[in-house]
């Protein structure tokens, strides 16, 4: 759906009242069943006691279950179910729809909420127990193989990490030691900025194996394997305050 998308407000003109009903998901599935033009159920709306009394009967041709066993195939969903009201409670809800062509439109306000429950019955008795049943077993079987597995399988797909590292890799090129004095320079130039570094950045700004970088970071600095700085290097406290040799002699001059 495109980012700028107008919106058919019809539905507001005509002030149209919407119901917000939820269902048991046997019925959606067994709605999505019928024709494009064909009838899912009816609805009938009395009074009993002085309440509003709503329920919904099932189409006979939907009742059938179409995924279950052969000792099963007799089951049917239930057929009669009935509506437990819900007030809106001061809350402002719309219902829109979508077409195919990605237009919007308001069908209407909700005026009503309710809840479509079954009849309880020994048929909707039988479908739990086939949906509890079907809930619990497991997705994968163990199989005893009868011989062994001699066929070896390698990855035919490269990872993107994989890929993204060669090509670092590649760039980059394979880093080399440079002098001892050079890599303390750039470190305590780079200490002067932050007080706390983790090793990957310190390989970024010296350009140095990880290996050789740690061996002078073990000399020169403290790791924090705990606390707020948690996996980071700082300077050991005889170190923070190092001077290159050309510091010195600028400041020597």
């Amino acid at each position: 759906m495109s980012d700028k998308t107008e919106v058919n407000l019809t539905g507001v003109k005509q002030s149209k009242g919407v119901w917000l009903v939820k269902v048991p998901k046997y019925l959606s599935q067994q709605w999505d069943k019928a024709t494009e033009k064909g009838e899912v159920g009816k609805i009938t709306i009395g009074k009993k006691q002085g309440k509003t009394e709503v329920r919904f009967s099932l189409d006979e041709e939907l009742t059938a279950l179409g995924d279950v066993g052969e000792k099963d195939a007799s089951l049917q969903v239930p057929r009669d179910h009935s509506f437990t009201m819900h007030t809106v409670d001061g809350q402002t809800m719309a219902v829109f729809s979508q077409s195919s062509a990605d237009e919007i439109s308001l069908e209407g306000m909700v005026v009503h909420r309710a809840e479509c429950r079954p009849v309880v019955s020994d048929n909707y008795m039988k479908l739990k127990k086939l949906q509890i049943k079907a809930s619990t077993k497991p997705q994968r079987l163990s199989q005893q193989l009868e011989r062994a597995v001699t066929t070896v399988f390698k990855p035919v797909a490269n990872h993107d990490f994989n890929v993204e590292h060669e090509k670092k890799k590649k760039s980059e090129g394979k880093m080399v030691r440079a002098e001892r004095q050079v890599v303390l320079d750039m470190l305590f130039s780079a200490f002067e900025k932050h007080q706390y570094y983790n090793i990957k950045d310190l390989v970024d700004i010296t350009k140095q194996p990880v290996t050789y970088l740690k061996e002078i970071m073990r000399e020169i600095g403290t790791y924090n394997s705990k606390g707020a700085h948690q996996s980071t290097w700082e300077l050991k406290p005889e170190y923070r305050h190092y001077q290159s040799a050309e510091e010195e002699e600028m400041q020597t001059d």
